[in-house]
């Protein structure tokens, strides 16, 4: 046979393996919602040679086969030896122990912040590999890419800005938006997470630099939901920031001038969201460290039009929710005594008010979810801010908050009055649960502790949910050394349990968001819900608030460990997908429809959920000219 015959055999087989492919691509596609594991297909490139090395979306550097090598114009350009995923992982974990320290840019630069830079910059080169580092080791490595180490990169952002990530939209781009979203390379993204930087964790105002908040998110959304990083976009909008050491920093990177307020920083929101979902109609849009004078007028303005949530508003409430109904059990009660519990709530921001709020339509539900109900469930809660305790001689009062602001004649018959101390509050209630969302170090004292010793409870809780770790209202071992062993603890930070002596261990339990929001975001997707329903949030929480076996709840332990983050999140995202149904919300994912949906059962629709998990391996890659 001839060069030129050849030539044109192999043209032929070229032609007609690209349209079987496409063939085969598209019949994989149609079935894959429900039967084929998410990303276990070949990936199409469109580019080759050094450009796919420096693509961390598709390198895998030392992974490549041979095959690859040669299909992707590769050989040569990397060592001979070809190394498997383990290896790879191996060498950068060896690697990593030894920079941990070596890494720091000096005595201000703490070892979380090291292992950060480093994590980071495995980010940067090759994301498949970063994600099954995080997944693999998530509760050594999720403290630092989410809290509390993200706060510290949040605060130094504009030093450690090397690669863009995600995308910026700022008061100086009214009127663009529509087209600057057609910016970003990826036809399809399933889940942004935003802020505008205005209250970072409990850190205040920290500006452009708080979008580090929206990419902790969005990691901790890959590693423990599955979402694709490929469809995932952290975004900032910068309307300004009222850090006075920022508008005076030459290095900051943001704009350096006051945040708009009122009805023009409204315009820049709904002008962000209006353009982002015409590009991507069915994108899930979750809020992040909004300032609360603003997170709750936003969920309101937006939550029954787009697919939205606020998770330091609702997630939060979620994670506080189940940790409530888990001291019930832990206190060898059912559950469905929660209206019983006196809780003392110490902070009346967005996520105080979050809880309360979620926690009262939960009592009122076990009550049978009538107005007497809803109206009796108000009673349960003493609401103490920075002025005290909350009632209606409060003058100028956050209509928020008003709604639990106590009776005047209420709190008379206790012995307590307008703007009593948190010590006084939990003196006279004898609260089952003292509350914490204060933002505010160390807030539960010595006395206040003290104070909860009265508790009429059998087992007091105590919550210090407030993030970072400084801010958290008192450490597990001022609570266990001062109120007793027979208490349940739990934060928003990570602690280390308590060593009670004899034997006994005193259980810090972690209230991390990132128990309920991945699981949250999967299930809106999975199911297609239209809107993110109170039922949809109250499902997640419940399911969580089971997860533990009795024998574990009654130890103390309310929460579960991290390292079962995938299987927590599969059954959350789970019990939305049939909320979602239940409330005729749902309208179905790719080719699995409402009506596919309705008929999974309960171990079908874990196994839906499982099968539409992203996992870091690397994917077959098949360059194609455009």
């Amino acid at each position: 046979m001839s060069n030129f015959s050849q030539l044109r055999l192999s043209s032929s087989l070229i032609k007609r393996f690209k349209v079987r492919f496409a063939a085969a691509t598209a019949t994989v596609e149609r079935r894959r919602a429900f039967t084929t594991t998410e990303g276990s297909r070949p990936t199409i490139v469109h580019k080759r040679s050094v450009d796919i090395l420096h693509d961390p979306w598709f390198n895998k550097g030392t992974a490549f086969s041979m095959t690859e090598r040669d299909r992707l114009d590769l050989r040569g350009l990397l060592p001979p030896n070809v190394m498997t995923e383990e290896q790879q992982i191996q060498r950068f974990m060896v690697d990593l122990k030894r920079l941990e320290v070596n890494a720091r840019d000096g005595p201000s630069d703490t070892n979380s912040l090291a292992k950060w830079r480093i994590l980071n910059r495995l980010h940067d080169r090759n994301e498949a590999m970063y994600y099954k580092v995080l997944l693999d080791n998530i509760e050594e490595y999720a403290p630092i890419v989410y809290t509390p180490t993200v706060g510290l990169v949040c605060q130094n952002y504009s030093g450690l800005f090397r690669r863009p990530r995600g995308m910026y939209f700022s008061a100086a781009d009214r009127g663009e938006m529509m087209s600057m979203v057609y910016n970003w390379p990826a036809d399809q993204v399933d889940m942004i997470v935003v802020t505008d930087g205005s209250r970072i964790l409990g850190l205040g105002d920290l500006g452009v630099q708080g979008i580090g908040i929206a990419i902790g998110k969005l990691d901790l959304y890959v590693a423990a939901a599955g979402i694709n990083p490929q469809r995932v976009l952290p975004v900032m909008i910068d309307v300004g920031t009222n850090n006075e050491k920022l508008l005076k920093d030459p290095l900051y990177l943001g704009l350096q001038e006051k945040r708009l307020d009122g009805d023009e920083y409204l315009s820049v929101i709904d002008e962000f969201m209006e353009a982002v979902f015409t590009r991507w109609p069915h994108v899930i849009v979750q809020f992040e460290d909004f300032q609360s004078k603003w997170a709750f007028k936003l969920l309101q303005r937006y939550r029954d039009t787009y697919r939205m949530f606020n998770d330091d508003v609702q997630g939060t409430a979620g994670v506080a929710i189940a940790g409530l109904l888990g001291a019930v059990r832990a206190q060898g009660k059912p559950m469905i005594d929660f209206p019983k519990q006196k809780i003392v709530v110490a902070g009346a921001g967005s996520a105080g008010i979050g809880v309360l709020n979620a926690a009262r339509k939960t009592m009122a539900r076990m009550l049978g979810n009538t107005d007497t109900a809803f109206q009796s469930a108000r009673s349960q809660f003493w609401v103490v801010d920075a002025n005290g305790l909350i009632t209606e001689e409060r003058s100028n009062i956050d209509p928020e908050a008003s709604p639990f602001a106590r009776k005047v004649n209420e709190v008379g018959r206790q012995g307590l009055s307008e703007g009593a101390s948190l010590a006084e509050v939990v003196k006279k209630v004898k609260p089952d649960v003292l509350l914490g969302l204060s933002a505010v170090g160390g807030l539960f004292s010595k006395e206040v502790l003290e104070a909860l010793k009265d508790s009429t409870s059998t087992r007091p809780a105590i919550f210090a949910m407030s993030n970072p770790t400084k801010n958290a209202e008192c450490t597990p071992r001022q609570a266990f050394s001062t109120v007793g062993d027979n208490i349940i603890f739990a934060s928003g930070s990570p602690f280390g349990d308590v060593d009670l002596g004899d034997g006994k261990v005193g259980h810090c339990n972690q209230g991390n968001n990132m128990y309920l929001f991945p699981g949250i975001g999967l299930g809106t997707l999975l199911s297609g819900a239209r809107l993110i329903s109170d039922g949809m949030l109250q499902a997640a929480a419940e399911c969580l608030a089971a997860y533990m076996k009795e024998e574990e709840v009654l130890q103390g332990i309310i929460y579960p460990s991290i390292s079962s983050i995938r299987d927590i999140t599969k059954e959350v995202a789970a019990a939305v997908v049939r909320e979602a149904i239940e409330e005729d919300l749902a309208e179905g994912y790719r080719d699995m429809d409402v009506r596919e949906l309705r008929k999974l059962n309960q171990e079908e629709t874990l196994q839906y959920v499982e099968n539409n998990m992203w996992n870091p391996h690397y994917p077959t890659l098949v360059y194609w000219k455009e």
